[in-house]
C-alpha cells in the first residue's frame, strides 16, 4: 500500500507539471534544486487527494512515506510531506521531534522544504509541546545551516500569535551574528512575527543589538513597524 501510495503520488506531480513554473524554478534558489514544476497550491490539491489513504496507514508506515518522498530528493515531493503532517497533530507524540530532527538533518537542502516543514508541522508540535521549545535551542547550536533556519521558521505560526517570545529572544541571541543569510533571514523573520503583538520588545531588542545584527536580520526584523521607528533602528547600524 505504502509503495502504491507514492507512485500514485509520483504520477500526479508528474501529470501536473507546468512549464513556467519549472523554467522560473531555480531562481528562487542559491542551491541548486531538484523540481517538477509544479505549482505549490497543485502540490497542496495532490497532497489532500491522496491524504485520505495516507491516513489509514499506521504511524510507522505514514513516517516511512513521509521519509521516501524526503529522501527522493525532489522538492515538491517533500512539500507534500509539510501539508499531510500538520493534519496529524493529534496523533504525535514528543518523542517523535527526533524523527523531525533527522529529515531535516539528512533530506532538507533549500530554504523551501525547511520552511514549508517547520513553519506548519514542527510549529504545531510545539505550540502542543511547548516544553519541546528547548531541543529548538539545541538546533540553534547546530552546525547544520538548516537545522540552525529550522530554531527560529518552527516558531513563526505560533510567534503571529505572541507566543514564545523569550524563547524567540534566546534563539535569536544564538544565532545573531551567524554568517549565513539564509540563517540571518530565519531569525529576522521570527523576529518581525513576534513584533505583531510585542512591537516594543523586539524593537528594544533591536536597538540593542544593532551594533553586531547584520543588516538583512534587522531589516526582516524592523519590516512591520511603522516608518519612524524603521528609521531610528537602521539610521546607526
Amino acid at each position: 500500500m505504502s509503495s502504491s501510495l507514492i507512485e500514485l503520488i509520483r504520477q500526479d506531480l508528474q501529470a501536473s507539471v507546468d512549464d513556467k513554473t519549472k523554467a522560473s524554478f531555480q531562481r528562487f534558489f542559491k542551491e541548486k534544486v531538484t523540481c517538477y514544476g509544479v505549482k505549490t497550491a497543485t502540490v497542496g490539491k495532490i497532497a489532500k487527494k491522496h491524504w485520505n489513504q495516507a491516513k489509514l496507514l499506521s504511524k510507522p508506515a505514514l513516517f516511512a512515506v513521509c521519509e521516501e518522498l524526503f529522501r527522493s530528493g525532489v522538492t515538491e515531493e517533500a512539500f507534500v510531506v509539510s501539508f499531510w503532517l500538520p493534519n496529524y497533530i493529534d496523533h504525535l507524540n514528543k518523542g517523535d521531534l527526533v524523527t523531525f530532527k533527522q529529515w531535516i538533518e539528512q533530506y532538507v537542502d533549500n530554504w523551501a522544504k525547511c520552511d514549508g516543514f517547520c513553519n506548519h508541522t514542527v510549529g504545531n508540535f510545539m505550540e502542543t509541546y511547548p516544553e519541546s521549545v528547548a531541543e529548538l535551542k539545541v538546533w540553534a547550536k547546530s552546525e547544520n545551516r538548516w537545522l540552525k533556519r529550522a530554531s527560529a521558521v518552527s516558531l513563526i505560526v505560533p510567534a503571529k500569535k505572541g507566543r514564545f517570545l523569550q524563547d524567540a529572544f534566546e534563539i535569536s541571541d544564538m544565532l545573531l551574528v551567524d554568517k549565513d543569510d539564509l540563517v540571518q533571514k530565519g531569525y529576522g523573520w521570527l523576529l518581525k512575527e513576534e513584533s505583531r503583538k510585542h512591537q516594543k520588545d523586539v524593537y528594544e531588542y533591536v536597538l540593542r543589538n544593532r551594533p553586531v545584527m547584520p543588516r538583512t536580520a534587522l531589516r526582516y526584523a524592523i519590516e512591520l513597524m511603522p516608518k519612524e521607528l524603521k528609521t531610528e533602528a537602521i539610521k546607526k547600524n
